[in-house]
């Protein structure tokens, strides 16, 4: 398999991904949205380098990863890097805590997270699904 194939691939686990977080916003399961969000962002981060040819570390957190690839990406999307980066260093963090709540302070994840935090995460990925999509289709 190359990685043309594993990129298309991941394309089409993030856009099935983003399909759930409808659901998961419908239930308000909203630490949920953040958790997939997260997922789906590190598998096009890393698809977007598996485009490029660059084996993707495995780590969850690929925004800075990226970032030393700003020179290869199209235009577009490397206009959006300093959002792509912040975005993924922040859902890397949460990550966990979307997960298991904080365990130290005995919070549930269902309340660590708003509507607007769900919103927001939840257009934000899916905007980002959409450049990977047409970085895909142009290259």
């Amino acid at each position: 398999m190359n990685s043309r194939r594993l990129a298309e691939d991941y394309l089409r686990k993030a856009k099935v991904r983003v399909e759930s977080l409808g659901v998961y916003f419908k239930h308000q399961s909203y630490d949920d949205v953040i958790r997939e969000s997260q997922a789906i962002v590190e598998l096009v981060l890393k698809g977007l380098l598996r485009l490029l040819g660059v084996d993707p570390p495995k780590m969850h957190d690929i925004g800075e990863v990226l970032e030393g690839f700003k020179d290869r990406l199209p235009r577009y999307l490397a206009e959006e890097l300093p959002k792509i980066v912040e975005m993924s260093a922040f859902l890397a963090e949460e990550r966990s805590h979307a997960f298991y709540g904080d365990e130290s302070g005995l919070i549930p994840p269902s309340e660590l997270y708003s509507r607007e935090d769900a919103e927001t995460v939840m257009s934000w990925t899916q905007g980002l699904v959409e450049l990977y999509e047409r970085a895909l289709r142009e290259g």
